[in-house]
């Protein structure tokens, strides 16, 4: 299925978002987000539970999320596509896929499943609001480009809206910013109209985005300067899966084909992620020596590329074919490690004295996360504090009746928890038909009471910035298994499909 299609896909379900009457519109289940969460979670939900009345609301002009936000000169995945595609969907492309593979990967699963009509483009949810007299959400929203109000009510939300701002990205407050004379653009917000050709860029930043950046900037402007506090570890492979490629040959149907390759990708990712607990400095040891056989013995590795933390302690990035390696090799592009003083016209005054002169600026310094999608949210009258609640497996929340949240996982891929949660949201909202339930929450049991609440995530564990600086806005978590966000996808594979719905966290009325 090519773009264009997609492109007519998204815009027939926007005029039909037009047609939306301010009449209260009812529904079983009201899906947040139409990106690669809420359409992976529709599928599941019409697959297992037919019949169930459900409406996706998306403030973008069409599906995709991140991947429509994001329009950055190659912009593409860091996770290979054959765990980051949906496990019912087999993928046939390169594992590490461009933003456009992606929508036209996620547009055949909405037209194989009939999910356009489902679809309401353009509808910014201000309000949601939880009434126990008559067991229902009622979301209150308006048309993003006429303001024209809607109303829906819900049995049921399913919150797929992901954890991060889409309408601006993170940029510190740097000291002079105001000062630079050119442009200082964040990869969230990326303008069609930039011109790079003999342009002196600078890209502050050192993850998955800058990494993506470097090339590609590399190949368009005079030279490219990636500038970061500190490195990163990064892992280096070629864009291709050999297995996948010697299936193909043998004509190996591509259903197969993808659970193969699937199974080989996550046995792998679990031994990398043991071996990195086990033997931090050994993994660290082989990461850079990755990098030192691209750059070469000569290249100050030690300096730009060898990180303070552990290899678990972030996301890794994968660079496909070394090509940010290569581009600094090509000294089309280079890193510079140091703090930044101050902004100046010409560029930027950096602690240890020195000036680097720019034409063009690029913060590629992360997120603003939100919770619940900046929604305003009541109980029963009372604004909901979030961050006062307590999360039953990074999913369901104390205080909060008939919602499920869907957050993925940092070190493996995102998707990979859509599966797991969408097969339990399904099997809960059969367990409350089955008995004649029309509302669930979870509670903490007496042996709860006393537990030490702690932290959204253990910092100990995953401590990226982004997160770091939010925190504070998350739920709590404890230090039992079923009161934690676990971010370990090979307990949860088994766990979360044990959970036992008649369990006493779960309270139904």
């Amino acid at each position: 299925m090519n773009m264009e299609n997609a492109r007519m896909n998204s815009e027939t379900a926007g005029a039909n978002a037009h047609l939306v009457s301010s009449a209260t519109e009812h529904f079983d289940v009201l899906i947040v987000g139409a990106g690669i969460s809420g359409i992976g979670c529709a599928h599941h939900l019409r697959r297992q539970l037919p019949g169930t009345s459900f409406v996706i609301l998306d403030e973008q002009e069409s599906f995709g999320g991140t991947w429509i936000t994001h329009k950055y000169p190659g912009i593409r995945s860091d996770s290979d596509l054959h765990t980051f595609g949906y496990s019912f969907k087999p993928w046939v492309g390169p594992p590490i896929a461009t933003a456009a593979e992606i929508l036209s990967y996620m547009n055949e699963v909405i037209e194989e499943n009939g999910l356009t009509p489902h679809i309401r483009y353009k509808h910014r949810i201000l309000s949601a609001r939880w009434s126990s007299e008559i067991n229902l959400w009622t979301l209150e929203g308006e048309m993003a480009d006429t303001g024209e109000r809607a109303t829906f009510t819900a049995s049921f939300l399913w919150m797929c809206q992901g954890y991060y701002r889409h309408s601006a990205g993170y940029t510190p407050d740097w000291p002079g910013i105001k000062d630079f004379a050119g442009p200082v653009v964040h990869p969230q917000r990326w303008p069609d109209d930039l011109d790079l050709s003999g342009k002196r860029v600078i890209v502050i930043g050192s993850g998955a985005t800058a990494a993506t950046l470097i090339p590609n900037l590399a190949n368009q402007c005079a030279h490219v300067t990636m500038l970061q506090r500190s490195p990163t570890y990064f892992r280096i492979g070629r864009n291709v899966i050999e297995l996948a490629e010697e299936l193909r040959r043998l004509q190996i149907d591509e259903t197969l084909i993808h659970e193969i390759v699937r199974r080989k990708k996550l046995f792998e990712q679990y031994a990398f992620s043991k071996r990195c607990l086990a033997e931090p400095e050994q993994v660290k040891k082989e990461l850079i020596s990755q990098i030192v056989a691209v750059l070469g013995p000569n290249y100050d590795v030690a300096t730009h590329f060898t990180p303070r933390y552990s290899p678990m302690q972030q996301r890794l990035a994968f660079v496909p074919d070394a090509d940010m390696f290569l581009g600094i090799k090509s000294g089309k592009a280079s890193v510079v490690t140091d703090e930044i003083e101050r902004f100046t016209k010409q560029g930027i005054l950096l602690k240890s004295g020195k000036t680097l002169e720019a034409d063009i600026i690029v913060s590629a310094t992360g997120f603003n996360l939100c919770v619940l999608g900046d929604i305003d949210f009541a109980i029963d009258g009372k604004p909901l504090h979030f961050s006062e609640t307590v999360t039953y497996r990074g999913m369901m929340f104390t205080g909060i009746p008939n919602m499920v949240w869907v957050f993925g996982y940092f070190r493996a891929s995102w998707t990979l928890r859509i599966d797991l949660v969408a097969e339990f949201v399904c099997r809960l909202l059969k367990h409350m038909k089955d008995k004649g339930a029309t509302r669930v929450e979870v509670a903490l049991r007496p042996e709860d009471r006393n537990m030490r609440l702690l932290s959204w995530i253990d910092p100990n564990i995953f401590n990226p910035g982004y997160l770091m600086r939010n925190m504070h806005l998350f739920p709590k978590r404890a230090d039992k298994p079923e009161w934690q966000h676990s971010q370990d996808y090979w307990t949860e594979k088994d766990a979360i499909p044990a959970i036992n719905l008649g369990d006493v966290p779960f309270v139904y009325s």
